[in-house]
């Protein structure tokens, strides 16, 4: 597995690549690409840091895990690869930023245009078996996620996490709420959504009325 991420992360996560767990993570990784069809594909594993340097980062956005469907995955959570059928969490983000700050819904599926503004779209697992949810979850990519969440809390200020649903509201004890700004609501997955725990949560206007003149373009 060629790890490729921007050279603005290499200094912050270097040890981290270095230690054994991450190490036997990438023997973990490779075998599995190598045997069975996995996504994202391999040189978009790690395109959510490629797409947000880290002088740039301004918001994190977690999510669980890839798409697991054909096509699907480009490395952001809640992202598709361009003409991709939007999947019903990305569609229910899309309606609450039409209601909330009046953005039309986009044809394009691809968050890479929030990425490169300084939105980092991190899933918790990097990597998916193809059809099955949660098959690279335990291997690894937790700790090595937590830790860039942990970093960015150490090395940066003012940044905004959106923590959406149980799993990513979770991460609140890694964040230094004193130094940066958290919203939480429900998951945007319909589940959630059509029980109310979503839409009207505001989080898009919120998190610009924080970032102010650095406001980003959703």
């Amino acid at each position: 597995m060629n790890v490729k991420i921007d050279s603005s992360w290499k200094s912050y996560l270097e040890t981290e690549f270095n230690k054994p767990y991450f190490k036997d993570l990438v023997a973990f990784v490779k075998s599995e690409y190598q045997n069975h069809t996995c996504y994202p594909p391999g040189n978009l594993i790690f395109s959510a840091f490629d797409n947000c340097k880290f002088q740039d980062l301004k918001v994190v956005i977690i999510g669980q895990d890839p798409y697991h469907g054909v096509g699907q995955a480009n490395g952001l959570c809640f992202s598709v690869k361009e003409n991709i059928m939007h999947p019903p969490s990305l569609i229910n983000i899309f309606k609450e930023i039409e209601t909330d700050i009046g953005t039309p819904y986009p044809k394009s599926g691809n968050l890479e245009r929030w990425a490169k503004q300084g939105v980092l779209l991190l899933n918790a697992t990097l990597t998916v078996r193809a059809q099955k949810a949660g098959s690279h979850q335990s291997k690894g990519w937790e700790q090595f996620t937590d830790a860039v969440i942990k970093t960015i809390s150490e090395h940066k200020q003012d940044v905004v996490f959106l923590l959406w649903g149980g799993f990513a509201k979770k991460k609140v004890k890694i964040i230094d709420t004193k130094k940066h700004h958290v919203l939480t609501s429900g998951h945007p997955s319909p589940l959630s959504a059509n029980r109310g725990y979503w839409f009207g949560n505001k989080h898009f206007s919120k998190c610009n009325e924080i970032l102010k003149e650095k406001a980003i373009k959703w």
